[in-house]
């Protein structure tokens, strides 16, 4: 048994737990059920607990053919939505082994250089939003096991896709403003060259003309504060009725879309009802605080990881949306009179 500095090694686990070396790796290895019994791995767990016995993940790895990385592809870290998605990520990786490196792509989307000399010869898999797509062919993360984030199933690169419920979010936002007696909409959209804002958009022009009187105008603005208080301005002082809404792809063009209404001398949500997507720290730090829609980025992360595991392991991974809610705060009521 080890003594002093002298550093734990699975023979002396195996020794302090009465049981083989073999045994030892399965249970450390999480490879244990069906081979051996609850608790003989109780017994191997708490040895090595008791010695303070580390795995030698390199050596291990090395026998492996795998250096249990994970590569997270990402758009620039803009907001912590993104940060919500690796922690939840991180967090399933390290219970089962793995390590998570976060890669955000520069300017959000487009091409990015190869963080890895061999991006193969390094990683195990990729996770990768669709947002940021265009940097796989770069790092030819395309060529690994890929699990794709908020893309669309039926044109997926990727082994599996892991989706939030964006379409049932925006029906929420649709229905809610609906209910109040909005007719005149303005979508501020996000121009961002992906699935999960083309979706919202399709989902959004559907919705309302389903319903008869209503009219939906579109301004686009990339994803910053001071852009979308530029667009929403021009937007609500372009000719012809004024919307009585602003529906918002994100939390941060809602932000830009307040500014504007400050500056245009618009009450909200006397005047102007605006809603947002995704439920950021800011949603409820601006006032009136924002109607908007909670995406869980952290459950989102857990089940990309989770999807990567099956791939590498082999199994199906599970299937169904992450379901969205709808949070009413006070950036929404009923449209002024006429």
């Amino acid at each position: 048994m080890a003594h002093g500095r002298t550093r734990p090694t699975s023979r002396d686990v195996a020794h302090a737990a009465g049981v083989s070396q073999a045994a030892v790796s399965l249970v450390l290895g999480d490879k244990w059920r069906g081979r051996v019994s609850e608790a003989t791995a109780e017994r191997v767990r708490r040895a090595a607990q008791d010695l303070g016995y580390r795995p030698n993940l390199a050596a291990r790895n090395l026998r492996l053919g795998r250096t249990r990385t994970v590569l997270l592809v990402v758009p620039a870290l803009t907001t912590e939505f993104f940060a919500g998605v690796y922690t939840g990520a991180a967090r399933v990786a390290a219970a089962h082994g793995f390590g998570v490196v976060l890669y955000p792509s520069p300017e959000g989307i487009g091409p990015a250089r190869d963080p890895f000399a061999s991006a193969q010869a390094a990683l195990d898999g990729v996770i990768a939003s669709s947002m940021a797509a265009d940097a796989l062919t770069a790092i030819r993360g395309d060529q690994l096991p890929l699990v794709m984030l908020d893309s669309d199933p039926r044109g997926s690169h990727g082994a599996a896709t892991v989706n939030l419920d964006i379409t049932d979010g925006v029906r929420q936002v649709a229905d809610h403003l609906l209910a109040l007696g909005h007719r005149d909409l303005l979508h501020l959209a996000a121009d961002v060259p992906s699935w999960t804002f083309e979706i919202r958009a399709r989902e959004l022009a559907e919705r309302l003309a389903a319903v008869p009187g209503t009219s939906l105008r579109t301004a686009r603005s990339p994803l910053a504060i001071d852009a979308a208080r530029t667009a929403a301005e021009a937007a609500l002082t372009a000719p012809g009725p004024r919307p009585t809404a602003v529906i918002c792809d994100d939390d941060l063009l809602a932000a830009g879309t307040y500014k504007a209404a400050r500056r245009l001398g618009l009450r909200i949500p006397d005047d102007l009802s605006v809603t947002g997507i995704d439920d950021l720290g800011l949603a409820t730090a601006i006032d009136p605080e924002l109607t908007t829609v909670r995406l869980d980025a952290e459950l989102f992360g857990e089940r990309g990881m989770h999807a990567l595991l099956a791939v590498l392991e082999g199994r199906t991974p599970a299937r169904g949306d992450i379901p969205v809610e709808l949070v009413v705060r006070a950036s929404t009521a009923p449209p002024p009179a006429p």
